[in-house]
């Protein structure tokens, strides 16, 4: 990995330092959060993200993890904690079908682009489901792209508890594919 995947943040160029972070990651980071909320939520979120790295510059251990997994673990807290109701809107969008609760559905998953199939009501509902950190894990290596061991980093957990995480993530939605064969045989 080179210099510029692991920045040292506490030094005098911390500025210029998260500027090419920001360039770098912020895109990518957005796709993540519009993915799990609407647009607008996801700009604030990663404007927060950065804002929290930047306040957390010093505590940044280049050691420990690449700033894009770092950056990564940041949204996903900010996320944690403006998204309290995450489960209710999937269930709510579950219950009515795929159609809109809202005039912007909560939590704009992948699945409000897709037609309100009875599949996608069920994958909704298994996602819902997940425990909250079966369900941070999946989304982060299906949505953001990170690897087991980014997340592992991003997440501050073992490489060994991501890949549980993630092997329970994947089992319990696979369950709830086969239910929905067994259903329309």
């Amino acid at each position: 990995m080179s210099d510029a995947d692991r920045p040292d943040l506490s030094g005098p160029h911390a500025d210029r330092l998260l500027s090419a972070l920001f360039d770098s990651h912020a895109p990518s980071l957005h796709a993540y959060l519009a993915r799990r909320l609407d647009a607008a939520t996801a700009d604030d979120l990663v404007a927060e993200t950065f804002l929290a790295a930047w306040t957390a510059r010093d505590r940044y251990r280049p050691d420990r993890a690449p700033a894009r997994a770092w950056l990564f673990g940041i949204a996903t807290n900010l996320l944690r904690r403006h998204t309290r109701s995450e489960v209710r809107g999937l269930r709510a969008y579950a219950r009515e079908g795929g159609k809109a609760v809202d005039a912007e559905p909560p939590d704009a998953l992948a699945v409000s682009r897709a037609d309100a199939t009875s599949h996608v009501r069920a994958m909704a509902d298994g996602i819902a489901d997940l425990r909250q950190e079966e369900r941070d894990v999946l989304l982060l290596v299906a949505w953001a792209g990170l690897k087991p061991a980014e997340v592992a980093e991003a997440l501050d957990i073992s490489f060994t508890t991501c890949r549980t995480r993630l092997h329970r993530a994947r089992r319990a939605l696979r369950k709830y594919a086969n239910l929905l064969e067994e259903q329309h045989d």
